[in-house]
């Protein structure tokens, strides 16, 4: 028999926050159990939580934030920060304020909607690929390396100009079909190490179909890795989409960070000293990725449970578990 790992016996005795038990498939209620638990104990992880509700709450509820209609033209053009436009208004007398915080929605929505659908198509070609083997393997495979090696943002630009109209459902349409070869690369690599397990096996035996394993008993034990998927997933697409917008492939009608950094190149709003015009929508891109990169370090955590950050009292108890593992795995080396 395989001697457990180190991290898999303090992982048994309860000592490392949020990871499983080996041999064991958590429930859906187990692994956002963890989950939750991983985000409360790791500050960079709850930090990147809470930026992420401000910025739902904005999208929710910008009416409540900003009063003014963001595309209005009825303030008088270019003035400063003042307590009337909290960052001035554009050179069409928009309040900058109020597109900064109506803008939040759009932005939130093409992450959210794009991240969902790529990671449920990384899902899909990961599993299939990884479970199925054969023919489904090679076909798959092959898909997804021509899209990994191909650079993604020309790509995107190429499929984007020759669409007939980009709106918020084009971009995320080509999103979702370029940004789901990165994840389904790592869901297919977990699946071809939990393909043999002793619980895959059972369920083989039962004579359960192929889908009710992937579903049933793969994708709970894959969790984590899946969120973490969606996360890194949709700080891409946040970065992308912006920039496709500011190249102006998109609606310049529409009101999101992107459109305002268009906007705002026009106008040459850094020479005419309309700064805030181009460096807030700037600073919220960067804040809402952010957020989203720091929420993944709880799901790196869960991952890979060397990476969990034990605490002092745990840590006093880590050491008796560890000390003979370290003494029996070296004895099996040497022997």
């Amino acid at each position: 028999m395989a001697m457990p790992s180190i991290y898999e016996a303090a992982a048994t005795e309860g000592l490392l926050p949020g990871a499983p038990q080996p041999g064991k498939v958590p429930s859906a209620g187990q692994a956002f159990g963890r989950i939750w638990k991983s985000i409360r104990s790791n500050k960079k992880a709850l930090a990147g939580a809470v930026l992420l509700a401000i910025f739902t709450l904005l999208a929710i509820f910008p009416w409540a934030i900003a009063r003014d209609n963001p595309s209005a033209e009825i303030y008088k053009a270019s003035l400063g920060p003042s307590t009337a436009h909290l960052f001035g208004t554009t050179s069409y007398g928009q309040d900058l304020f109020a597109q900064a915080v109506w803008g939040t929605r759009e932005t939130l929505i093409i992450a959210v909607v794009s991240g969902v659908l790529s990671t449920f198509l990384s899902v899909i070609m990961g599993l299939a690929a990884g479970y199925l083997g054969g023919a489904w393997d090679s076909v798959l495979n092959f898909i997804t390396d021509v899209l990994l090696v191909v650079p993604t943002f020309p790509l995107l630009i190429i499929i984007v100009a020759y669409l007939p109209r980009v709106g918020v459902p084009g971009l995320i349409l080509v999103l979702v079909v370029t940004g789901y070869s990165y994840g389904a690369r790592q869901l297919r690599a977990q699946t071809l190490s939990v393909r043999s397990r002793d619980y895959l096996e059972a369920a083989r035996v039962r004579g359960e179909r192929r889908f009710y394993v992937i579903l049933v008993e793969i994708i709970p034990s894959m969790t984590s890795l899946i969120v973490a998927t969606f996360l890194g997933t949709a700080v891409y697409n946040v970065l992308a989409a912006a920039g496709l917008q500011f190249l102006g492939f998109g609606d310049p009608s529409s009101v999101s960070w992107g459109t305002m950094l268009y906007w705002a190149q026009n106008n040459e709003a850094l020479q005419t000293d309309q700064y805030l015009w181009a460096i807030v929508p700037g600073a919220l891109i960067g804040l809402l990725g952010a957020a989203f990169a720091l929420t993944n370090y709880a799901f790196d955590e869960i991952s890979n449970p060397a990476l969990a950050r034990v605490p002092l009292s745990r840590a006093r108890r880590l050491n008796p578990v560890l000390n003979p593992i370290y003494r029996r795995l070296s004895a099996n080396r040497s022997s």
